[in-house]
């Protein structure tokens, strides 16, 4: 049975990208939502769910709780503690997983045709009955600690948890959502037992299902699995504006080389205008070795084995960022140029060149994605949670393909602000200072 799953699973992985996804779109008799891709030819299904508002539903003074809760979630649950649920899983070569991030915990599962009602049974558990035993309790918060620690020498966390806090202030975003040693110490319980019932609800949640299944099982499939739950979880966090000032600050840290985020306010996936800013991120910082930053950065002057920007449209807020690492005595050189870059985009955009050779990545590059079922239904419920439509997937490279140079380099030019850029640089960085 488990040779036999695992040929299955690698089969699933390695099946070529689709050319047509046929999304169905369907509400359970009990009233849930959820989207279908039927593949029948493999015994087999997919199933994403994800709960909106994540580690930002952190009660006050209880940062880390959400974090420790979802990881608690494979640790027993009903009349299983976590060796007999691990079992469990184990018998029935199901994949299931747990995780949180600032907007949502996400539930994954991967599971055989021939075993999905005992797989869904073992899952419903974890939803629906979880145990928070006092022993996983302890052996998880010790693992979560671990990683706190570590994250306290790593330059990297420094800069980004620096930024966050400049940029967000008192927000749940203004903190790493892991925590603090003293919070995750102090987390009781009954915290945790608040966590879950602020976030796990039903009026927050996105399902998508891809593989053999039809519409009549899947509606059945989720109203079981997900009816017990509360109607209603804890209210949306706020709101937040990115509230970093232009300016540069340096972090001191003990080490050869320095680590700098940079970045300012951005632009939301539901702008007219995204669809150019995505093009312009992927031309300047995000399409990896072939982008401007790369060239002028690592090829051109060897300054850092690599940089990279991201565009960031959080749920309540958004930003476009950056990272590098350089040794100390080249940090000060890194920061001039990517300002010159970011000034030299925003005032002369892209080439023709630029822009037609990012449309042919862009557009190349989006059918790979659709290479199985599980990377099928992680990409539904990232569109029903992006507020996109089912024909997103068939009009997506439309929209890459229809902006213009013109559009482009307006965009590049409202969005891109040399002054507002923020830096935060963690190490020994020679010749930077900070400007406030």
């Amino acid at each position: 049975m488990k040779h036999l799953a695992a040929i299955l699973f690698f089969l699933v992985a390695a099946l070529p990208a689709r050319a047509e996804i046929e999304i169905q779109t369907l509400t359970s008799p009990g009233g849930l939502k959820a989207w279908l891709v039927e593949e029948h030819s493999i015994p087999f299904v997919a199933l994403e769910i994800r709960f909106r508002g994540g580690t930002s539903l952190d009660a006050p003074g209880k940062r880390g709780a959400v974090n420790l809760m979802t990881a608690l979630l494979e640790e027993g649950a009903a009349d299983m503690d976590a060796r007999a649920f691990a079992t469990a899983r184990e018998g029935l070569a199901a994949r299931l997983r747990f995780n949180s991030n600032d907007d949502a915990i996400s539930v994954s599962a991967q599971v055989l045709t021939e075993n999905r009602g005992e797989a869904m049974a073992l899952l419903r558990a974890a939803l629906v009955e979880p145990r928070f035993d006092g022993d996983a309790i302890e052996r998880v918060r010790g693992q979560v600690l671990s990683n706190l620690k570590n994250r306290a020498t790593d330059p990297d966390a420094l800069a980004a948890d620096a930024f966050n806090a400049m940029a967000y202030g008192d927000h749940p975003y203004g903190s790493h959502d892991g925590g603090t040693l003293e919070s995750v110490a102090d987390l009781t319980r009954d915290d945790i037992v608040a966590a879950f019932e602020s976030t796990v609800a039903r009026d927050r949640v996105y399902i998508s299902a891809v593989g053999d299944i039809t519409p009549e099982e899947l509606g059945a499939l989720i109203d079981d699995l997900l009816g017990r739950l509360p109607d209603t979880g804890a209210p949306m966090p706020e709101n937040v504006t990115f509230g970093a000032s232009g300016g540069l600050t340096v972090t001191p840290f003990p080490s050869p080389q320095s680590t700098a985020q940079f970045g300012h306010a951005g632009i939301g996936i539901e702008n007219p205008d995204f669809f150019a800013a995505y093009i312009l991120n992927t031309i300047f910082g995000g399409s990896g070795f072939n982008s401007r930053l790369m060239e002028e950065v690592r090829k051109k002057r060897g300054l850092t084995y690599g940089i990279r920007t991201y565009l960031i449209d959080s749920d309540r807020s958004e930003a476009v960022i950056g990272g590098v690492s350089t040794v100390n005595e080249r940090m000060a050189e890194t920061i001039q140029v990517v300002r010159d870059e970011w000034a030299r985009l925003a005032t002369e955009g892209v080439s023709g060149e630029e822009l037609a050779a990012a449309k042919t990545y862009l557009t190349g590059a989006y059918p790979l994605r659709f290479d199985g079922n599980a990377p099928i239904a992680r990409i539904l419920v990232g569109m029903q949670l992006d507020g996109r439509s089912p024909d997103y997937i068939k009009t997506r490279n439309a929209q890459i393909k229809a902006v213009t140079q013109d559009e482009i380099n307006r965009v590049a030019a409202e969005l891109y602000q040399p002054e507002a850029l923020r830096f935060i640089v963690a190490g020994q960085p020679e010749g930077v200072e900070s400007t406030d």
